[in-house]
């Protein structure tokens, strides 16, 4: 069946993955990103050479940890560019978002440049709010402008929205999906205000201790 998907008439459109590089370790979860990555190409259409992707990100070092951004264009050019990596807060102050995803949108399950909705939220964030969280219009929670959603329930459970909800599919999630750490889940605020502890994370940062602003 052809993908519904296709690159927007956009020169500077590109797919992306961000990766945490630390010293002595390297790029961390680097296969994970490049899975996705290729994924997304597929459905979009995109030529992408993962191999050279491997060569490139081969050439990045650092004496302090790095965030790279991968992209990919719709001709298949790939480019890499780093900077800083900043420490996590001990807690971040997460608010709900006005704007509601749409949970049927397939755009929400690729990490590209078409993310309006996330970037104007961010850039307008209250002060003293780190992340603004994401409903949909059944009023279920989705993930941060740049995380996902981990909740932490009084029966010891760690949740995580599922993709029906209009989530993007995350490395970190992924990777705590497949060791069994975390269980998909369609939530909603009260599960939220009931959990003990919750988190906004994603494969860059890892898990950041949240709490309701």
């Amino acid at each position: 069946m052809e993908s519904p998907l296709r690159p927007p008439d956009d020169p500077d459109f590109r797919l992306i993955e961000t990766l945490a590089f630390r010293p002595g370790q390297g790029f961390v979860r680097r296969d994970r990103h490049l899975a996705r990555m290729a994924r997304s190409a597929d459905a979009f259409g995109i030529p992408f050479d993962g191999g050279y992707a491997v060569e490139m990100l081969d050439t990045v070092v650092g004496a302090s940890p790095l965030r790279c951004r991968l992209t990919l264009a719709a001709d298949g050019k790939l480019e890499v560019t780093t900077g800083a990596l900043a420490d996590n807060p001990p807690v971040w102050e997460v608010a709900v978002a006005e704007p509601r995803l749409c949970a049927s949108d397939i755009w929400l399950q690729h990490k590209t440049t078409q993310r309006l909705v996330y970037d104007a939220a961010r850039a307008a964030l209250p002060n003293g709010v780190d992340e603004l969280l994401f409903l949909n219009e059944r009023d279920e929670l989705c993930e941060g402008t740049i995380t996902n959603l981990f909740v932490d329930m009084p029966d010891g459970r760690r949740l995580t929205p599922a993709l029906s909800s209009g989530v993007l599919p995350g490395i970190l999630r992924e990777e705590l999906l497949g060791n069994k750490q975390v269980t998909e889940a369609t939530l909603t605020l009260t599960d939220l205000k009931n959990a003990t502890k919750f988190y906004m994370g994603n494969s860059l940062r890892g898990l950041i201790r949240a709490e309701l602003a």
